[in-house]
């Protein structure tokens, strides 16, 4: 034992490949006095029953890029560190039974086209050439992607291992982590059955076990860790002589298929097939008291339930008749963890200092090596090179229980393959958080979806629309939906909307040295007392951190309130260097908001009795009484007309409500108000805004303070970047001749042949009467009157640049009416 270590930099929990992925990423940065923990033989959870596949396809954007990173590293690694590995570059075909999935398929390749890969687009006889085994008489198309494959799991976490070793780092096997103990300055003490390690961080990889590790971390500000796991099954055919003559004559095998539609794959297996569905009669395990999870379930699986699978097995001897001629050789049922929105969890673990974890990855192998690279930035810089909200761990809060973890584990891993359509909300798991006038809300026909986990009114239904799901699953604008978003928005432009708006992150921030401690933090100015104003907060290289309304009542005293999904991660970025002589609380759930916009939106507050002072300009707010009631009134409208937002205790909000309603709103949702906030060019976290983007490129100049007395994060690099110029350039876009659709995130831009930027959001505008997408061109192109194309679905659409400005009321007439 006297070699063990007893101090380190970074203890990672954990040997599977995530785990290990991370120890050679923080190697490769210079951190490589670090140690990893395997309670058993490193791939004994998931990894070592994981078969293996390397897509690059995703629909979001983050993880498209986890997933090109792994390919890329996987391809030169066996070299790197000199260690064999069975890694298949065989290509694949992603094949489509309707409209709508080709539709998908454009979409991800667009994106993928865009990040340098080579993604492409198939008739159903050009998938039938590269794969002469399968039926093809009732596709659509298909989807190709070249770098697609497989790799031995095992021989990549060992050459991921042999890489960290060769650089210093530590791995003790079968040396199994029991807890943790944080000390007042931060560090750690990792105990392990061998003794203990002191270290600066700690990463919690423990795969299906992180739940459990989780609980460790409780103590220290830690939650239960939002996760399921599943029974994974795929079986092994024996060798099937048809296929095994196929590839000797042509040198290489068949493409990897996925049936996205049936959802399964079937991939080449020597000379056999493997055959790996998500089926929706799906189970999961460990989950009620008479199921508990074993203290160690190493390189174990379950009993082999094929019956549930016999339908896709069924479909997929139909599209690949081969599969019908040859028994089953092996089958595999092991355990796949899931996060309720199947993304892994990645980043820095929420409420605790100097945590992170780097768990619950339900596609680990594709996965791993990126995860690797994110996981390490984190730790050693606090910051990643892509912006990675989509796997973050704080984009989950308290509404993750039990329930709704199992709840929604079980809709993803069933639609695995489900196509996310912009206006389709997923019915599991839902309603755990609830506006104080939810009933009426419902009752008025609102159709409702969840916003870190609050319920709220996308859009308001009349007497035979049709309200099912099955309308939703489209990515046309045009539905049910569109004719009452349309009134919506006219109600708001030619009289007065409510808007119920729960969940609001809201904190105040009060204490001696507040203002100084915020001011510190902002790249731009506070407002006076009484007053408020947009402020943004930076990173190291000035990409743009987050967004909040900063409310000033007295020279120390503000709220500061931002987006719902924002709620733990803002406070994260207020607590983060929080001086012990300031007060920081978190106000989300004592309070609701209300937001009464439109021109007549004064005249409404008059006719109910209001008290407080209406002629205050834009960006003040006060205390007030509304109908007799206690609130505060912000003057302030995300739709850009005159308005008000009224915030006050969950109490009192259906009285308020009621008297809004009964003076005369129309009641909209956030459907309307997305199109709204669109034809304005207001910017949307983590879609707008995120950390891909630095402030200047995301327009956001005017509220960077360079001559302000405090230093800011991000300060010296927006400087350079000023003096240098900028490379991209924030620009609102309108479309010549739109098409059904809209843009959505992260649709290529095109100029003379060449991908000059991308979309950041996009939308109908209906008070302009124009398909209006925002997002970030290449600097020279963001001038107004340039014209460009839009992918969008895989069709070019001919647009115009209109420049950094609101198309509805430039000059923000009616805003400050």
């Amino acid at each position: 034992m006297a070699d063990f270590p007893t101090s380190a930099r970074v203890v990672i929990i954990g040997g599977g490949v995530v785990g290990v992925s991370t120890l050679y990423h923080l190697a490769k940065m210079g951190w490589n006095d670090c140690v990893l923990l395997e309670k058993n033989e490193l791939t004994a959870g998931s990894t070592w029953h994981a078969a293996g596949n390397c897509p690059s396809f995703s629909t979001s954007w983050a993880v498209m890029n986890m997933q090109r990173y792994s390919l890329g590293l996987y391809k030169g690694l066996a070299e790197e560190v000199d260690y064999p590995m069975n890694y298949h570059v065989t290509g694949s075909i992603r094949l489509a039974h309707s409209r709508e999935r080709m539709q998908e398929f454009a979409r991800a390749m667009g994106m993928a086209n865009s990040q340098g890969l080579n993604l492409r687009l198939m008739t159903p006889d050009e998938a039938q050439q590269m794969h002469p085994f399968l039926e093809t008489h009732d596709l659509e198309g298909a989807l190709y992607d070249p770098d697609d494959g497989d790799i031995d799991p095992a021989q990549l976490t060992q050459a991921l291992a042999k890489g960290a070793r060769q650089m210093g780092a530590r791995l003790e096997r079968f040396c199994s982590a029991t807890g943790v103990t944080q000390h007042p300055n931060g560090t750690w003490t990792v105990h392990t059955e061998k003794g203990d390690i002191d270290c600066e961080k700690v990463v919690n990889a423990a795969g299906y076990y992180a739940q459990r590790v989780g609980e460790w971390f409780k103590p220290y500000g830690g939650r239960t860790v939002p996760q399921i796991t599943m029974s994974h099954q795929f079986f092994l055919t024996e060798e099937i002589p048809e296929l095994q003559a196929w590839t000797e004559a042509n040198g290489h095998k068949v493409p990897l298929l996925r049936d996205v539609d049936v959802s399964y794959y079937l991939r080449q297996d020597k000379n056999g097939l493997n055959l790996g569905p998500y089926e929706p009669n799906c189970k999961a395990h460990w989950v009620t008291p008479d199921d508990p999870q074993p203290d160690d379930f190493s390189f174990q699986l379950y009993p082999d339930d094929l019956e549930r699978l016999e339908a896709i097995i069924e479909d997929a001897m139909a599209r690949v008749p081969i599969l019908g001629t040859a028994g089953v050789g092996r089958v595999i049922n092991g355990p796949i963890p899931y996060a309720p929105d199947g993304l892994p969890l990645l980043g820095p673990m929420p409420g605790v200092k100097n945590a992170f974890e780097a768990c619950v990855f339900t596609f680990g192998i594709t996965q791993g090596g990126g995860a690797g690279k994110v996981a390490a930035e984190w730790v050693v810089n606090g910051q990643t090179e892509w912006d990675m909200w989509a796997v973050d761990p704080r984009r989950y809060t308290d509404y993750t229980d039990h329930d709704h973890c199992y709840q929604k584990a079980m809709e993803t891993y069933g639609h695995e393959y489900g196509m996310h359509f912009p206006r389709k909300m997923w019915p599991a798991g839902r309603d755990k958080k609830l506006s104080p006038v939810h009933d009426k809300i419902i009752a008025g026909g609102g159709q409702m979806g969840a916003y870190n986990g609050w319920e709220r009114a996308n859009w308001f239904a009349k007497d035979g629309d049709d309200t099912s799901i099955k309308a939703t699953e489209t990515w046309d604008r045009n539905g049910p939906w569109a004719i009452r978003v349309r009134e919506e928005c006219e109600a708001v432009r030619d009289g007065v909307g409510v808007l119920d708006l729960p969940g609001f992150s809201r904190f105040n921030l009060s204490g001696e040295g507040a203002a100084d401690y915020l001011a510190g933090l902002i790249t731009g100015a506070l407002p006076k007392v009484g007053r408020m104003n947009l402020a943004y907060f930076a990173d190291d290289r000035g990409r743009l951190l987050t967004e909040m309304s900063v409310m000033r009542h007295d020279a120390d005293y503000f709220t500061l309130i931002t987006a719902a999904a924002a709620q733990w991660h803002d406070y994260d970025v207020l607590a983060r260097d929080l001086p012990k002589a300031l007060n920081l609380t978190d106000h989300t759930t004592e309070y609701s908001t209300l937001i009464v916009t439109g021109p007549k939106a004064r005249d409404l507050f008059t006719a109910i009795g209001t008290e407080a002072d209406l002629s205050l300009g834009w960006l003040t707010h006060q205390p007030a009484k509304v109908a007799g009631i206690d609130c505060a009134l912000a003057r302030v409208s995300f739709a850009g007309e005159l308005g008000w937002e009224i915030h006050a205790a969950n109490a009192h909000i259906p009285a308020l409500y009621d008297a809004v309603r009964a003076a005369g709103a129309t009641p909209f949702g956030m459907f309307a108000l997305n199109a709204l906030r669109i034809e304005k060019g207001y910017r949307a976290w983590k879609g707008d805004l995120s950390t891909d983007y630095s402030l200047l490129e995301s327009g956001l100049e005017r509220f960077v303070k360079f001559d302000k007395p405090q230093d800011f994060a991000g300060k010296a690099a927006l400087m350079s970047e000023q003096q240098q110029g900028r490379k991209k350039g924030f620009a609102i876009m309108t479309l010549d001749n739109p098409g059904p659709q809209d843009a959505p995130y992260m649709s290529p831009v095109w100029h003379d042949g060449q991908h000059v930027g991308e979309t950041t959001s996009g939308d109908w505008g209906y008070r302009v009467d124009k398909s209006i997408a925002l997002g970030m061109l290449r600097d020279d192109l963001t001038a107004p009157g340039s014209k460009v194309e839009i992918e969008i679905y895989g069709e070019r659409y001919a647009a115009t640049v209109q420049g950094d400005q609101p198309l509805w009321d430039p000059d923000n007439a009616r805003l400050r009416a």
